[in-house]
């Protein structure tokens, strides 16, 4: 493959610089009108970077790859999108392949068919952007993304952009809820620019706005084996940890508690813990603890206050 890099590059490639990047302009790829769809100048520096022998494209979206491809004078590039008629849910992917740039949607943020572009009900059903369910979209993003890995050649990559999501006060992190197919071999950040929630007034700003993206670059390192990258979320009790100190537990059983509570009320609470069961004298330590930090106030005998100040 021979490419025209020489001919367009305007600049230092910026993965050369290091794992944070910004590129403020989109360049003349694909269709600025049609949202969400991202820089071409990242997949630009891609391909230039990388300088795959072929180059697949999923969530192809407005064009955005193809434009680059041709710019580099990429010639056998595929690139794949509900919009064009291919389903990744479903279709098999039609070649191999040692490089593939994916932009999957960002959950529901931006809805695309039907919205961005007009297509048929069952087509629509394909569209991972119309999921309601987080879990469900996570569930066949990981479906997508395996069968990627299955289609790329050993020593192939997978590039994938992707965004967290903040919804109704709650963070979502697509990059620690995914599966991650292969070896990590870089994880890269991309500062976002002209997005949406950046044009918005909020009454209540006390939050943090997100402004970036992550690029995970994956590599298949064997024919055979499927080396998978999970994050397990798992909920547990501190009254379970020989870690946390006795102020830490103490501080917990008042909170609890409403601020203020007895003696009793904070032993009938931290009984089961585990360093009461570890203590034969913990009643004791209790109290020892109540009284020497100044977190804790008495009230009046036998009656303690959290006091943080």
């Amino acid at each position: 493959m021979n490419y025209k890099a020489v001919n367009i590059i305007t600049g230092e490639n910026q993965l050369k610089k290091g794992s944070i990047v910004s590129y403020p302009n989109r360049g003349n790829y694909g269709n600025a009108n049609y949202s969400g769809n991202c820089t071409g100048e990242i997949i630009k520096d891609l391909l230039t970077f990388y300088k795959p022998t072929k180059f697949v494209e999923c969530f192809s979206g407005s064009g955005t790859g193809m434009d680059v491809a041709k710019a580099l004078g990429i010639t056998n590039s595929v690139h794949l999108d509900l919009n064009n008629g291919f389903d990744l849910l479903k279709d098999e992917i039609p070649t191999g392949f040692d490089f593939c740039f994916s932009h999957p949607p960002y959950w529901d943020i931006i809805k695309y068919a039907n919205h961005q572009y007009q297509t048929t009900e069952d087509i629509q059903k394909s569209d991972i952007s119309q999921i309601d369910s987080y879990e469900e979209f996570i569930t066949k993003l990981n479906n997508i993304n395996l069968k990627i890995y299955n289609s790329l050649l050993n020593n192939g990559r997978h590039a994938i952009l992707i965004g967290d999501v903040k919804k109704k006060g709650k963070y979502y992190s697509t990059f620690k809820d995914l599966e991650f197919y292969g070896d990590i071999e870089s994880h890269v950040i991309k500062v976002q620019h002209n997005t949406s929630s950046s044009k918005k007034n909020y009454s209540n700003y006390n939050f943090i706005p997100i402004a970036h993206e992550h690029l995970i670059i994956l590599r298949k390192r064997s024919i055979w084996q499927l080396p998978v990258t999970v994050v397990e979320k798992v909920n547990k009790s501190i009254k379970e940890s020989l870690l946390i100190s006795w102020r830490e537990l103490l501080q917990a059983s008042l909170q609890h508690l409403g601020g203020t509570a007895t003696l009793n009320e904070i032993y009938c609470l931290i009984h089961d813990s585990t360093k009461a069961q570890k203590n034969q004298y913990w009643k004791e330590k209790v109290r020892q603890t109540l009284q020497i930090h100044n977190n804790f106030e008495s009230v009046e005998r036998g009656v303690w206050k959290l006091s943080i100040a």
